[in-house]
């Protein structure tokens, strides 16, 4: 036997757990709860010690539930025996009643007999009567019969209502007939024949509702029949004979009820056909007038049914041009747009999706797929040709609709909506040429200064104010990796502006800047740059553009030349008058008065305030608290900041402004546009996220071993996995492009995760787990990502220059990495506080967090996780004194040459530059 617990125990005793603990204790038998475990030889032992007491507890139990049910039993019986007692005694007292009821019925039409046959000896006999109600007593017990006759006798007074409208009715027709016939004849006969008064047919009987009425019904019958007697005994008298009612018989003594009806119709049966006559006479009016309504009726319902009906195919005929419209925009094909059987199945979407749009069952779908040889589940994507395949053998038509399709959105502004606003300038052209310095030139801000070797990284916005009108600049990098970038601003430009080097002439990058204009169908000015320079031939770069299909109006083309010269502010005025020539022609309008949309210029990821997007506003007024989707990123406007740098409360048309308050860093391109309810923006951005990370899992390959195994044994390919990390978006984009165009037939290059700002403890983990490779692009390692990189051992590579980082790669790849320069760092220096001093600058007090600070050292400003600056070192001092170093845990105080703007809480890092011999 197995061991038990004593709640088991217990249970099978039919005791609480608490009592048979207490028989435990008194047993010596250990326990301490109800979960106890007790052996086998207690189980035995507590058995046989409770087995008495068990059976006379369980015979006390029978004989008390025996008790309680003979108790119940007898219970039951008294009180059946008692109610029926009750209805027998109901039975017998209703039956006295009737019975005292019977007599006093007999009594009373005994002494009505009696009364009749002393009429009779004494004279003339008068019309019976008959009263039960004589006398108080009698009304009462005929109310109560009357109770127990409800059902029918409301019945009865439905059908007498229902006669006396009839008959009602009939009469008023049968009277209007009687006046008009009095005019026309009077007859002798009819005048000597006594008429007999006219019953009163609109006279209800009476409706007996309580006692009282009852009683006083019946008083005034009795006081009309007592009149009406001696008129009957004079009539007899004088010999003639009235018309008496026709007995039902003598026993009963009733009188028959006369029918005013039936006395109409026996009166003047003539009355009757002419009554036939003028109900005939209406019946045909009223089938007349009916008609004429039901045509009136018609005929308007007609007209406003084609009013409808018009107003209908107008408004369908409007639809269809609009979907036509916004299909020829598209680029779409409008003939599917326009058919109704076709159906949209967004890019990507999964076998259950697919499935849930067609109205089909998914067992149907994956059965065609098994078919042709895919095996997909019902949460994989679908290849576009997968879609169209499944659906032409289903017999459906469809359509695939990509990501940017289904979420674009086509505005239609009225003509009397729309305003002036102003133009849009992107400044494209090949690396070196002068666009940013010709910027520079015409806003003079002086933006070449901080780019790195003087090439523009990222792209920018900038307004400048020439006689009252604005024009709002879109620089764009010229290096050969930035095409999306360059893409991206010709998409959302009025004007293009190309720079070309006069001599230099036309480069890779200028022919790509022609195409991507004329494939957005927009205008392009061409600004000959540095035309000061010997060498320079301004006409050699006319004839080579001619060759790309642009050609000066000089030449009879459509395209604006003029000669400039950044360095020397040449003829700059010229350009600007050229463009706003050019936009008065193009007669730019928007609608500020609707809700904001627009692009994503630019985003970053600031330290302190957080994802930073850029924005260009091309339709509508953006105000601070609007919710803004942006791609996969919403949130709602903190504020707005304009080029300057400063806060503003609006930001209209063709407006380039910086905007707080996202979630995430949205990816430049991106449209983005004003939403009413903050949840809707929500739902968008999170559907749009979700997609995203559906196709970037779907887009990565999956090995087989079979290939695995091919792949080993051929030892061709091998992957390289790479962490990109830089300032803003658009670097990574150019990163990514430059990565995807190298040759990967022999090492694949697969970018693991890429994200806007600084290395973190995060970025190192991952690049352990896939080993991975990171690159970091203007951005520096935060916290203990370096310590953490060099403890696991993984590779962080920091570039400034676009092109560095891209040769470095190609020859990682292809194995030709030979000895190079590199940076080895020395140590950090955190700033503490600043000092002016006069003549000199200023001066940073710094600790030593890190390594030793050298004089010879050059040095790097990082500021929130960005290199700002990048110099030498001018001074290094204790105290008073000139050191050479200064190691970890010193204080110290730091100035940097051609460097003034320090602030506290930056790092400075000190590097020297050495030449390392590579293992790889």
């Amino acid at each position: 036997m197995a061991s038990m617990r004593v709640h088991e125990l217990a249970k099978e005793f039919d005791m609480s757990s608490k009592e048979l603990l207490d028989k435990l204790q008194q047993m010596k038998i250990p326990a301490k709860s109800h979960a106890s475990m007790l052996a086998d030889a207690y189980v035995d032992k507590i058995r046989k010690n409770l087995e008495p007491e068990i059976k006379q507890r369980a015979g006390q139990l029978e004989d008390e539930e025996a008790r309680k049910l003979a108790e119940e039993r007898a219970e039951a019986e008294r009180k059946k025996a008692e109610e029926e007692r009750a209805r027998r005694e109901a039975v017998e007292q209703e039956r006295a009643a009737r019975e005292a009821e019977r007599a006093q019925r007999a009594e009373g039409s005994s002494d009505d007999g009696r009364a009749q046959g002393a009429d009779g000896e004494g004279g003339p006999k008068k019309a019976p009567v008959s009263s039960p109600f004589e006398s108080l007593a009698s009304q009462i017990e005929s109310e109560k019969e009357r109770v127990a006759r409800e059902a029918a006798e409301a019945r009865a007074r439905a059908r007498q209502a229902k006669m006396a409208a009839e008959v009602a009715k009939k009469q008023a027709v049968e009277e209007a007939l009687r006046n008009r016939n009095a005019k026309g004849s009077k007859s002798a006969s009819s005048a000597s024949t006594p008429k007999r008064p006219a019953p009163v047919l609109g006279a209800k009987k009476p409706a007996f509702d309580s006692l009282l009425s009852q009683i006083e019904a019946e008083k005034q019958r009795i006081e009309a029949q007592k009149q009406a007697a001696p008129a009957a005994r004079d009539a007899a008298r004088k010999g003639s004979k009235p018309e008496r009612p026709a007995k039902k018989g003598k026993r009963g003594g009733h009188v028959e009820q006369i029918v005013p009806e039936l006395e109409q119709q026996a009166a003047q049966p003539e009355d009757r056909y002419a009554q036939m006559a003028v109900q005939a006479e209406k019946l045909q009016r009223d089938k007349v007038l009916a008609e004429a309504r039901a045509a009136v009726a018609a005929a308007s319902t007609h007209e406003g049914e084609g009013r409808r009906k018009k107003r209908k195919e107008k408004r369908e005929a409007e639809n269809r041009e609009r979907m036509e419209l916004e299909a020829i925009e598209k680029g779409l094909d409008p003939t599917l747009v326009l058919d109704d059987s076709v159906v949209e199945i967004p890019q990507g979407a999964t076998v259950a999706k697919f499935a849930e749009i067609l109205g089909v069952q998914p067992n149907d779908i994956i059965k065609r797929l098994f078919m042709l040889g895919q095996v997909l589940t019902l949460t994989q994507s679908m290849s576009d040709e997968l879609v169209e395949l499944i659906a032409d053998d289903m017999g459906r038509k469809v359509r695939v609709v990509s990501p940017e399709e289904e979420y674009a959105v086509v505005y239609h502004d009225k003509d009397e909506d729309l305003k002036p606003r102003p133009p849009v300038v992107t400044v494209m052209g090949h690396v070196d040429h002068g666009k940013t310095s010709l910027l520079d030139a015409i806003r003079d801000t002086g933006v070449v200064a901080s780019e790195a070797g003087g090439i523009t990284q990222h792209i920018g916005a900038s307004v400048v104010e020439i006689d009252g009108k604005q024009i709002t600049f879109i620089d764009t990098p010229g290096h050969e990796a930035f095409t999306a970038m360059r893409a991206r601003g010709a998409q959302v430009t009025d004007v293009i502006v190309l720079v070309v080097a006069a001599d230099d002439g036309v480069m890779p990058q200028t022919i790509e800047a022609i195409n991507h204009a004329k494939a957005a169908e927009v205008p392009i000015v061409v600004a000959v740059n540095k035309i000061d320079k010997p060498g320079a031939n301004p006409d050699r770069v006319r004839q080579e553009l001619v060759e790309y299909g642009v050609i000066p109006e000089e030449w009879g083309g459509t395209n604006m030349f003029v000669e400039v010269s950044a360095k020397q502010r040449l003829h700059i005025d010229d350009v600007l008058e050229t463009i706003i020539l050019q936009a008065d022609v193009l007669e730019l309008k928007a609608n500020p008065d609707a809700e904001a949309s627009g692009f994503v210029i630019e985003a970053n990821l600031d330290k302190g305030r957080g994802p930073v997007a850029t924005v260009l506003v091309q339709r509508g007024t953006l105000h601070p608290g609007d919710v803004v989707v942006a791609g996969t990123s919403y949130g709602r406007v903190r504020a707005l900041v304009d080029p300057h740098g400063k806060h503003v409360d609006s930001a209209g048309p063709a407006d380039p402004v910086e905007i707080l308050g996202l979630n995430s860093v949205p990816t430049a391109g991106d449209e983005f546009r004003v939403f009413e309810d903050e949840r809707d923006a929500r739902k968008l951005a999170e559907e749009r996220a979700l997609r995203a990370r559906l196709a970037e899992q779907e887009s990565k390959s999956h090995m087989s071993l079979d290939d695995l195994f091919n792949r080993i044994e051929e030892g061709k390919q091998t992957d390289l996995n790479l962490i990109v990390k830089a300032d803003v978006q658009g670097s990574i984009e150019a990163l990514r492009d430059a990565f995807e165009k190298m040759d990967q037939s022999e090492v694949r290059i697969n970018i693991v995760h890429s994200a806007v700002g600084g290395i973190t403890e995060t970025d190192v983990t991952l690049a352990s787990a896939s080993d991975a490779i990171i690159i970091g692009f203007n951005v520096r390692p935060t916290g203990k990502s370096k310590q953490q990189a060099e403890k696991e051992k993984v590779d962080i590579r920091l570039y400034r220059i676009i092109y560095q980082a891209i040769e470095e790669i190609n020859a990682a790849r292809v194995g030709l990495l030979s000895p190079d320069i590199v940076e080895e760092d020395t140590g950090i220096a955190e700033v503490r506080e600043t000092f002016k001093v006069p003549k000199v600058g200023t001066i940073a007090g710094c600790y030593i967090v890190e390594g030793e600070i050298h004089r010879d050292d050059k040095v790097r400003i990082v500021r929130d996780g960005t290199i700002i600056f990048e110099g030498v070192m001018e001074s290094l001092r204790r105290f008073k004194d000139d050191v050479k170093s200064v190691k970890q845990g010193y204080e110290c105080g730091i100035g940097i040459e051609k460097f003034q703007d320090l602030k506290i809480g930056d790092h400075i890092e000190g590097y020297t530059v050495k030449e390392v011999e590579r293992t790889e």
